[in-house]
């Protein structure tokens, strides 16, 4: 069973892993480079989420492919990673919030694999929608490890690719959410129509506005994932061992999971991700 990484902002490079090849699956959504390697004997998948060198903002991400290569190279559970803002005093920048729920605040993205035609009209249960073994492992490793991690949370998820204003995080604060992103939204709704195990490690890189007293920039959010980069390895290296063995959760269980041929052998590498 294949693993997969999907690495946000300030996760480009899978550094942590051995004999790294570089494939690109043409699906029928567009194309998805990826980079395959081993870590201790496991098979990884890493996708850039934002592509190389972060030149794809969220709102322009293609989902759909990249969760479909996925699948079609046998990936059966995914950790994505991403820069997020807190709602909550609590929750410092340096912390890591493994989220169970999610706010949707998009607006102009294509959420969903199930178009009818062939496929014909799906309706996914989300009651759960971030694995919950996944967060489990992931809990374990940052204890193990003394990180700062909370196991639950909920993740908004905006349109981007501007950050939002003060209004809009008291909006969001009074709804319930703790913490406020660009990506989580549709990758994570993907996942569970593709039958995939899939949670988010979301690492508070600022206040979210209105909440720090000054501007926000993006490179404040680069600095403090440069800053706690190495924390983050360390709790996806420590949790990965633990999530070799087949699932026994409840994700695949879609009332029609989307058929997804396996991937026909590797693509020249270097195209252009759509």
């Amino acid at each position: 069973m294949r693993l997969a990484i999907i690495g946000g902002t300030g996760v480009y490079d899978p550094a942590i892993l051995e004999d790294v090849r570089e494939e690109t699956v043409v699906t029928p959504y567009g194309r998805a480079t990826v980079r395959i390697g081993t870590f201790r004997g496991l098979e990884v998948v890493f996708l850039a989420r934002h592509g190389a060198g972060h030149t794809v903002p969220p709102h322009r991400i293609n989902y759909r492919a990249n969760i479909y290569a996925l699948a079609a190279l046998g990936v059966r559970r995914v950790v994505a990673t991403a820069a997020v803002g807190s709602l909550r005093r609590a929750l410092a920048p340096g912390h890591f919030v493994l989220v169970d729920q999610f706010l949707d605040f998009t607006k102009n993205r294509v959420a969903t694999f199930f178009e009818g035609g062939e496929q014909g009209v799906v309706h996914v249960d989300v009651t759960e929608p971030y694995c919950p073994e996944i967060r489990a492992r992931l809990a374990e490793a940052g204890a193990a490890l003394g990180l700062a991690v909370t196991n639950g949370g909920v993740y908004v998820c905006t349109e981007g690719p501007r950050f939002e204003t003060p209004a809009e995080i008291r909006m969001f604060e009074r709804l319930g959410g703790d913490v406020v992103g660009m990506t989580s939204v549709p990758e994570v709704v993907l996942a569970r129509e593709a039958g995939l195990c899939y949670a988010t490690v979301a690492m508070v890189t600022n206040y979210a506005a209105g909440m720090a007293g000054q501007p926000l920039t993006h490179e404040e959010v680069l600095e403090v994932m440069a800053a706690n980069g190495a924390n983050l390895r360390r709790l996806i290296l420590e949790a990965l061992p633990g999530l070799a063995a087949a699932p026994t959760c409840r994700c695949a269980a879609t009332p029609a999971p989307l058929r997804i041929p396996a991937a026909q052998g590797p693509h020249p590498s270097g195209e252009p991700q759509s």
